[in-house]
């Protein structure tokens, strides 16, 4: 018969244990599905600030003029310039 070795003892002792979330931890972040989202999507008036901001959704009665308003063009384009600028700003 073999004799155990102490790496396979080592490995064969070892238990896994979790510790309670640290929240004032500067190195811990939320989780969950919305967690990395600017804003809350479950608010009650969320819609409402949606269209505020991005503006009309597009339909086939609209023109391409209608459909670019400025709040819609905000609302879609300013995420992207905002990445841009930050990737290529100097560090």
């Amino acid at each position: 018969m073999r004799m155990p070795t102490v790496a396979n003892q080592i490995v064969a002792r070892r238990t896994f244990s979790s510790t309670r979330m640290q929240l004032a931890s500067p190195y811990h972040y939320p989780e969950g599905p919305r967690s990395n989202l600017p804003f809350n999507p479950l608010t009650k008036f969320f819609a409402i600030r949606f269209w505020g901001f991005m503006g009309e959704l597009p339909s086939h009665t609209h023109t391409l003029y209608h459909v670019l308003t400025f709040r819609t063009a905000t609302g879609f384009f300013l995420p992207f310039g905002v990445a841009v600028w930050q990737l290529n700003k100097n560090q």
